[in-house]
């Protein structure tokens, strides 16, 4: 099966400014994949990159089979696109705006706009300019949407939406994509959002890929861990590599365990002798997101293979 996307080794530098530094990940047909990182690591680039926004300095993007920089318009066709701060014709009014748009795209579903404008809640009558930035995301969306795009980019798109649009949103984005077997390449800071809807995690750190997992095999694999030390006193060892973010408070320690098995608590006591387990907690997508961010030592599990559809 030919991956919806595809990096090799791709690298973008602006300048003397590394964007993206040989990334290589993939995105296969029908998976949601999330691209994870803090600010300024290339989420934004790499979306571009997808979408011919912008040429890698090296390396290779393959889009629906073919390099990004050979994509034409049957190929844009089958691509959608929505980021935050997008450029949109803000003189247009909703209904003119995508008037301009079904033309473009032969296969242009007129009874999937009507059901996305009737859930948006969207006034046709109004100019995007007047509209709020939630109602201006979800014209974007409803435009990006309307033609059944085989690929569909999200470049942070709930970023300032209030929880009614997220939710109408996710729900538009989730049950098209379900229904269609679309694939989603999305990235954004709102993780409480997509924690359930990601089948792939991708995380950017610096530029580089970090980790690249399928988000079962990733969530079941952290837990947040508390003990209690026999004595305050007791110096600690060499922590093992995969606990990660260790703090202490008189006797009890924490940490993330980055490789959890049932046998943590014989583990425990190997490593710190008389140490008792007070707490295992598994972990969500933002925790986990949270705790690699956090980490000076983290040690990256091999990739696990994505979930296919």
């Amino acid at each position: 099966m030919i991956p919806h996307v595809q990096f090799d080794q791709v690298s973008r530098h602006f300048g003397k400014v590394r964007a993206l530094s040989l990334a290589s990940f993939t995105v296969q047909p029908g998976s949601i994949t999330a691209l994870l990182g803090p600010n300024g690591v290339g989420k934004s680039t790499a979306l571009k990159m997808c979408a011919n926004l912008l040429r890698p300095t090296s390396g290779e993007v393959r889009v629906l089979g073919k390099k990004s920089t050979q994509l034409g318009p049957e190929d844009f066709q089958r691509l959608g696109y929505v980021a935050e701060g997008m450029d949109l014709p803000l003189w247009m009014t909703v209904e003119r705006y995508l008037g301009w748009c079904r033309p473009l795209y032969p296969k242009w579903d007129g009874e999937l706009e009507k059901k996305l404008l009737e859930e948006f809640c969207l006034p046709m009558d109004r100019k995007l300019k007047h509209l709020s930035r939630g109602e201006r995301m979800k014209a974007a969306l409803v435009s990006s949407l309307s033609y059944r795009p085989e690929l569909l980019l999200l470049d942070e798109p709930f970023s300032g939406l209030d929880p009614l649009v997220r939710d109408q949103f996710l729900g538009g984005i989730l049950e098209l994509a379900g229904q269609e077997g679309w694939s989603v390449l999305i990235s954004s800071h709102d993780l409480a959002e997509i924690d359930t809807l990601t089948d792939q995690v991708l995380f950017l750190q610096q530029g580089k890929i970090v980790l690249d997992e399928a988000s079962e095999s990733l969530i079941a694999r952290h837990r947040q861990v508390r003990l209690m030390l026999p004595d305050e006193r007791m110096p600690l060892p060499e922590m093992p590599r995969n606990w990660i973010n260790v703090s202490r408070s008189g006797r009890v320690l924490h940490f993330t365990d980055m490789v959890y098995e049932a046998e943590l608590p014989q583990r425990v006591t190997r490593v710190l002798p008389g140490a008792e387990v007070l707490e295992i907690t598994p972990m969500r997508l933002r925790d986990i997101f949270i705790a690699i961010a956090k980490s000076t030592k983290v040690r990256v599990a091999q990739p696990q293979p994505a979930v296919q559809p």
